[in-house]
């Protein structure tokens, strides 16, 4: 006569599937954001070549404006503080803490992004003004749409949170693979900055 599996065996199986099941999130997410950073340093390397290869860069006859981007830089920057914040909460199994942190990110991701809206409408040069301003709205657009990307990213962590006990102190990838690419977000922001702005004013 053979018996059922006893419980504790099967909470064991259970365990070590979602495991399983986490690590392949991770991973995939992580060859998401290798991928995006190939992207990413190929605008970086044609941007630098172009500014090798002109003169003047930026041209002349286009500014370039840092108040605003470094205001959207110190807000971006501080939300990697703020959505780690969540991530910590999180695995206290602080649920509230987790949706206050995360509302706050979303709410500096959105006034980053209306920071770059005000920047494209004021700067006085289009798309296709020059190739220094093709360069600068394709690379910080392109950079713009992950913010967005994000931004969906944190609500939808948000959104989940409300089901009871989808997130716990044991069950939390979704908010951590939220913050992965927050960070990535960020990081890849601050080389953006320090291309497009800071060197335009060192020279």
């Amino acid at each position: 006569m053979t018996t059922a599996p006893t419980t504790p065996k099967l909470a064991v199986a259970s365990d070590l599937h979602e495991h399983e099941h986490q690590d392949l999130r991770v991973f995939g997410l992580l060859t998401f954001l290798v991928s995006e950073s190939l992207m990413f340093g190929a605008l970086f390397a044609v941007f630098l070549i172009f500014r090798s290869e002109f003169p003047a860069w930026p041209p002349e006859d286009t500014e370039v404006e840092l108040l605003v981007p470094a205001i959207n830089t110190v807000i971006l920057v501080s939300s990697s503080f703020v959505i780690h914040y969540g991530d910590v909460a999180i695995k206290k199994g602080d649920v509230a803490g987790l949706r206050k942190w995360y509302w706050l990110t979303a709410l500096m991701g959105a006034i980053f992004l209306a920071g770059q809206v005000y920047e494209y409408l004021t700067l006085g040069y289009g798309l296709t003004t020059n190739v220094f301003a093709n360069c600068f709205y394709v690379m910080t657009g392109f950079h713009g749409l992950h913010v967005l990307v994000g931004i969906l990213l944190i609500l939808g962590v948000i959104w989940r949170s409300y089901i009871p006990n989808h997130y716990t102190a044991e069950k939390h990838v979704g908010p951590a693979l939220a913050e992965i690419y927050w960070h990535f977000v960020d990081g890849i922001w601050v080389i953006l900055f320090v291309l497009i702005y800071v060197l335009a004013f060192v020279g």
